[in-house]
């Protein structure tokens, strides 16, 4: 993959912020880059947490698959798909998807953007977060 020419998404409830759960952000800024060079930015509302109930708020289940794809169906043609954090379901569906989760320590898109752009925007796998019986 070229991160010159391709499009990256951020998960933020504020566009300038990178959230730090992918289920809980409100928002995806989707930035497609030419050449190393942003050439569209849009804010896309996110569906979350928030939108399935307060049962989206305990142990996952059987419905994430359905709710992982709801939260997941702006991301059409992004590439890259940048976090503070996740969980194991939600990272295994992006991947699915031919998404590549990132999951990093860095707080502001911009950085994270630059980070992109230079090729050195790694993932912690420690981000990961694992739910269901004895996890919290």
């Amino acid at each position: 993959m070229d991160a010159r020419n391709s499009t990256i998404a951020f998960v933020t409830d504020d566009g300038t912020t990178i959230s730090s759960h992918f289920g809980r952000a409100i928002y995806y800024e989707i930035i497609s880059l030419k050449e190393g060079k942003v050439v569209e930015r849009k804010r896309v509302s996110k569906a979350g947490h928030h939108s399935f109930g307060p049962e989206a708020h305990g142990e996952h289940g059987h419905n994430d698959d359905h709710k992982h794809a709801t939260m997941t169906a702006p991301l059409t043609g992004v590439a890259v798909l940048v976090s503070r954090g996740m969980g194991m379901g939600a990272q295994q569906h992006l991947l699915g998807m031919g998404i590549q989760p990132v999951l990093t320590g860095l707080h502001g898109i911009e950085e994270a953007v630059e980070h992109y752009i230079a090729g050195d925007l790694a993932s912690d796998e420690r981000r990961v977060h694992i739910h269901g019986p004895g996890h919290h």
